[in-house]
């Protein structure tokens, strides 16, 4: 809890981030290990991934007492990203409500990997809404899935192999064998924690629609967790996303998510609460199943 707090309060790190110092490491580790093999990758994710999940582990052991709880804080709060989330959603949502799309593009263009120059009033605000939902899992829900499960070490073995799948999990001639490793390590990570998301997304929004279409759009969606997350968020918030998105100058076509009206800044608004309302939900859970073990 004092994690979410201190998140709550202070945000991201200003001048230095360490999933971004993290990044530049991971960088660095590609450029000497990098073979078109998967081997290849399976060596570079253990040096990126494993490597400082055990010394984090290890000083975490030693340290004990007070030192180990200042560890937990300062490292889940480090894996979380539930206030950035706003802060980078809102901009787009006030920029479409003032009716100025030239400043909703560059602010969703913050958020998205597709091309936003092109993109009219409902894609920004679906690509705006779309990032919340999947990073409600993937900066947030999944951190405290897996720091439940392992502490300190969880939540950073979650967030670094989140981070390398982002950086080599790609289809490419470059990466196809290379981030095999990356992209089914987060895959296996992410698989209860995103079920866990939708499930939390279905109970605190319409219940009903969300499970539908999670049945029935969730398998159509090339990512097993972020189809799960983002077609029950779709159905809770009871609207239309998905379909077809530019990409490198092309439009890929996308499965539908979700069913209702078009998004538009409002939706953006919704997807916000509907995370914060599920952190809420999950820290009641937690302070329960706490009470009842120390009872």
């Amino acid at each position: 809890m004092m994690a979410v707090l201190v998140d709550a309060l202070v945000g991201e790190p200003r001048r230095f981030h360490p999933l971004v110092g993290f990044g530049r490491v991971a960088s660095a580790i590609e450029r000497r290990i990098h073979a078109d093999r998967r081997g290849a990758g399976v060596v570079a994710w253990c040096v990126a991934v494993l490597v400082p999940v055990t010394l984090l582990g290890a000083l975490h052991v030693l340290s004990g007492g007070i030192a180990a709880f200042g560890i937990d804080v300062l490292v889940l709060y480090g894996a979380l990203g539930r206030r950035s989330l706003g802060e980078h959603a809102r901009p787009v949502a006030d920029a479409l409500s003032a009716g100025d799309l030239a400043s909703a593009r560059d602010a969703v263009g913050r958020m998205v990997s597709r091309d936003t120059d092109v993109l009219d009033a409902r894609g920004v605000a679906a690509a705006a809404t779309e990032s919340v939902l999947e990073n409600g899992h993937d900066a947030v829900f999944g951190a405290l899935f897996w720091f439940v499960v392992l502490g300190a070490p969880g939540a950073l073995l979650f967030r670094l192999a989140n981070t390398l799948d982002a950086m080599w999990g790609y289809r490419t001639p470059r990466y196809e064998r290379f981030g095999w490793c990356a992209a089914r390590a987060d895959d296996a990570l992410g698989f209860v924690p995103a079920r866990l998301t939708a499930l939390t997304y279905a109970a605190l929004g319409d219940a009903a629609t969300a499970m539908r279409c999670w049945r029935r759009q969730a398998p159509t969606w090339d990512s097993p967790n972020a189809g799960p997350v983002m077609a029950a968020g779709a159905g809770a918030l009871r609207v239309s996303l998905g379909g077809a998105a530019p990409y490198h100058g092309q439009w890929e076509a996308r499965p539908t998510l979700g069913e209702g009206l078009a998004p538009d800044a409002g939706t953006i608004r919704r997807a916000l609460r509907l995370v914060d309302r599920g952190v809420v939900a999950w820290l009641v859970v937690a302070l329960c199943i706490g009470a009842i073990r120390h009872a």
